[in-house]
């Protein structure tokens, strides 16, 4: 969706978010001057241990409490999706896998570089304790197939896409399909 052209110039940059502006032409003959945000992709994780999938209750310095989440965080540069996804799980699980799958990709945003890659990350196993950044407290829990979809349909889930991506399986009633996609 979102793609920076070549032509644009970095106005801001912070530690997450860059804003980049670029003089656009329009119909009309005259120019304005465009903006996009850009900041590093994020993985979510489905983590999958046996007939289970774990899930997380996540708090963070001034912010509300999550009470229901998926393992994953933010690229470091240069990094690959795959690598950022494997590195998440074990920081934040102390977890590892061998059987690793990318289900869907999500760009949420038309102004925004930045890309969402939802991994399945099947037969999970401890390796070591987590190492949680200082800013974060996690919680596992391990749930049936059943509670996840009631949970990630639900209004309070915070990524509508892939609850949409969801309740579109249930609707064609392909929530099996999904089902044996993650514990194959």
């Amino acid at each position: 969706m979102g793609e920076i052209p070549a032509n644009a110039k970095r106005a801001y940059k912070g530690k997450i978010f860059e804003i980049w502006q670029w003089e656009q032409k329009m119909f009309d003959g005259s120019t304005e001057v465009f903006e996009m945000l850009k900041r590093p992709n994020t993985i979510q994780i489905i983590a999958t241990v046996k007939k289970k999938i774990l899930v997380t209750r996540e708090e963070q310095p001034e912010r509300p409490v999550r009470e229901f989440g998926l393992y994953g965080g933010r690229g470091e540069e240069g990094e690959e999706p795959l690598e950022t996804a494997k590195r998440e799980l074990l920081e934040e699980s102390g977890m590892e896998s061998d059987h690793w799958e990318l289900w869907k990709t999500y760009q949420p945003f038309v102004k925004a570089e930045w890309t969402i890659y939802v991994f399945i990350a099947r037969n999970c196993r401890k390796v070591a304790e987590p190492r949680l950044d200082n800013g974060e407290k996690i919680e596992q829990h391990e749930i049936g197939f059943e509670q996840f979809v009631e949970k990630v349909t639900d209004d309070s889930f915070w990524a509508p896409s892939f609850s949409n991506d969801i309740l579109r399986l249930k609707l064609e009633g392909r929530l099996d399909e999904f089902k044996n996609k993650l514990f194959k």
